[in-house]
């Protein structure tokens, strides 16, 4: 990791954004916050989240809103007992709710479709949680889902909640080590699974994986008991009669009777393990009262949540987003929501828009890069749907270039919306830096300030507060209640990977690192630059790959593009850019590498001028979306490529790879 902190100076006009969106009056009118939450917050923090812990049931009232006593380990909410499983659910039905919807259900298959409400949402998941029980899941045994986006999904994580049992959702594109990995580490006693799913028009399967995975977490030396199967897709699969259970036996045969039992606040509520295929899993441990706090909470602030909303996070339920703003957040609030299968472009590249005009979604929420694939087709697409209902857009999982921004305003939000632009981390659990889009202005590409509650800086390596203009760390300075408690059965890595770099002072406490780089601009507002190893030292200057990525994106025919810092014999790391035209681009000519160069130094500097830059079909990307720089590394270096298992198509390196033969621009 980088020590030195990126260079606030070099590139300082991609940071004078001069576009600014002011709140729709009416939504600034009628906000749930207003300016004052700022203040209030600063004034006393802990008053504060008092206040948003009253949102939720509590079969217990807390003694303490936080015991910081021993930094870095926080107590949220101590002495106070709830169930996450009720406030999501039977609270709602009990309120006279039962009947709202709580999900619409679009399967990837057209016409496969199911409306949920709360009160079968109730129904499902107490059966799901008597199912678990018989299968010998005790309050405090952790159970492992390998699920793709279908409504059992949720049940299974809300019925592990209702019972105690801590959940570990591991992506359903993840390989059978990596699911081998996390079983052992979290000694899961039971896996909830599927045959399979559906993906781009065909059934992906499912179950093997985790027949494989069974057995290689033995040879780790953990035995799973149980793994309950959703019959999906009909697909054929090996069965082990004496491990397996088919859900349509165990969950639907149960009754609809479980009474939920209150839990300590800071009692397990899941684990979620952020590391990749290889290394040993780190598993980022979130306990209830406190995480189901910062969720709601942020939930109905950052998206201005109304009782009439149908709301809409495309993220998959293998990720945190789909854990906080999906799950837990959206269904503490009693919201109707969409929960979608398949992807953006199956069968059709217009399905999403299809969605939104069909079910009258309110607000959305989305990732950049599925923006940028969609910036990619053209407006044609949307063009042709009714997406009137939208009132509020959100972006979340990297920073979004400000040229996406402002096309995911203009033509899907219609000019009338607001974006959020969102920044947080499967550590911190809950959204920590955003617009609130009833105070904030827009500025496409900041993610502005941190929201009431939250506190944090960008900091020089000796930890003082860079001035406006400048760049440095992202820190977190004050505890928040949905802050991830420890990493998994490692107390010792989470200290020395989130706490060491800014311990504790006579002048103040411990602070986290993200390990972000980010800039405060003149206005004193926060553009997040991503990880820190993600900035380059090319011949002494720093220079961040978001930067130069949203230069790219900011010229007329770039769709997408990926940045990556390759060795270099005269200037030591060198810029090296992949891009992806826009469809209106063609093939962009002979001359459109040099023109890309040319923007990029027009648009930054001499010194930010790629060395090369490759037109490529597409970008390798995990199926939550985030760009595999590494593996681009590999390529723009002349190394063998890297682990692809986790990429959603694996094919695509071999296509990046055969074009940079074929066609290498070393100007």
């Amino acid at each position: 990791m980088s020590t030195e902190p990126p260079d606030g100076g070099t590139l300082s006009n991609l940071l004078k954004e001069d576009r600014r969106f002011e709140p729709p009056a009416e939504l600034a009118e009628h906000a749930n916050l207003k300016q004052e939450a700022y203040e209030r917050a600063a004034s006393d923090r802990e008053a504060f989240w008092a206040e948003q812990a009253e949102r939720l049931s509590w079969d217990q009232t807390w003694d303490r809103v936080l015991d910081w006593d021993d930094p870095p380990f926080a107590k949220w909410f101590v002495g106070g007992r709830l169930n996450a499983s009720y406030n999501c659910v039977d609270r709602h039905v009990e309120a006279g709710r039962g009947d709202k919807v709580a999900f619409h259900f679009v399967g990837e298959p057209v016409g496969d479709t199911r409306d949920i409400t709360y009160a079968e949402l109730k129904d499902l998941v107490s059966q799901a949680a008597n199912a678990l029980t018989d299968l010998g899941v005790q309050t405090g045994d952790r159970v492992a889902i390998y699920m793709p986006m279908i409504p059992e999904a949720v049940v299974a994580m809300l019925a592990c909640a209702r019972i105690g049992a801590p959940h570990t959702v591991v992506f359903g594109g993840f390989s059978s080590d990596a699911l081998a990995s996390r079983l052992e580490d979290c000694q899961a006693k039971v896996v909830v699974t599927a045959d399979g799913g559906y993906r781009r028009g065909s059934a992906s399967a499912l179950k093997p994986a985790v027949d494989e995975a069974v057995v290689k977490a033995a040879e780790l030396g953990h035995t799973v008991d149980k793994v309950l199967v959703v019959r999906r897709t009909g697909q054929d699969v090996t069965w082990n009669d004496d491990l397996d259970v088919w859900w349509h036996d165990a969950v639907e045969s149960a009754s609809t009777e479980h009474a939920p039992e209150a839990f300590d606040s800071e009692h397990p509520l899941y684990v979620m393990y952020t590391s990749g295929t290889t290394g040993k899993p780190k598993g980022i441990l979130h306990t209830t009262g406190g995480y189901l706090t910062g969720a709601a909470y942020t939930h109905w602030a950052v998206f201005d949540l109304k009782p009439d909303d149908v709301y809409w996070c495309t993220a998959d339920i293998g990720w945190v987003t789909g854990h906080s703003y999906i799950v837990y957040g959206p269904l503490a609030n009693g919201v109707t929501q969409v929960l979608y299968e398949g992807t953006p472009d199956s069968p059709e590249r217009g399905r999403w828009w299809d969605v939104i005009e069909q079910h009258g979604v309110t607000l959305f929420y989305t990732a950049p890069t599925a923006i940028r694939s969609f910036m990619k087709q053209g407006r044609e697409i949307p063009d042709q749907r009714d997406l009137s209902s939208l009132r509020l857009l959100g972006s979340v999982g990297e920073p979004i270039n400000p040229e996406a921004y402002v096309w995911y305003r203009h033509v899907i939000g219609g000019d009338r919306t607001p974006v959020v632009d969102t920044w947080w981390q499967t550590e911190t659990g809950m959204i920590m830096i955003s617009p609130l889009p009833g105070v904030t202005h827009g500025k496409p590409g900041s993610a502005m300030i941190p929201i009431p509650g939250i506190a944090a800086d960008v900091v020089d390596d000796d930890g003082k507060s860079v001035p406006d203009g400048s760049g440095g760390y992202l820190v977190l300075t004050e505890p928040w209640p949905a802050m991830l408690r420890t990493i998994w059965g490692d107390d010792e890595r989470y200290k020395d990977t989130y706490w060491s770099r800014y311990p504790a002072t006579e002048d103040r406490g411990a602070w986290y690192f993200a390990g972000d780089g980010a800039k405060k601009d003149t206005d004193g507002d926060l553009w997040v630059l991503g990880r820190v190893d993600d900035v380059m030292n090319v011949s002494g200057h720093r220079l961040s790959t978001t930067e130069i990525e949203s230069a790219l994106v900011s010229h007329p025919k770039v769709a997408e593009a990926a940045v990556v810092g390759a060795k270099d014999e005269d200037t030591g790391p060198a810029v090296c850019a992949f891009v992806i035209l826009r469809d209106e681009a063609g093939d962009g000519g002979a001359d459109i590498v040099e023109e890309l160069r040319n923007h990029v130094r027009k648009q930054i500097g001499p010194i930010a001028k790629p060395r090369q830059i490759m037109i490529v079909p597409e970008l390798p990307k995990t199926r939550s979306g985030k760009i595999m720089r590494r593996l681009l590394k590999d390529v723009a270096e002349h190394r063998e490529v890297g682990d692809v298992t986790t990429l959603a198509d694996s094919s695509v390196m071999d296509l990046i790879s055969q074009g940079v033969d074929s066609g290498k621009d070393e100007a």
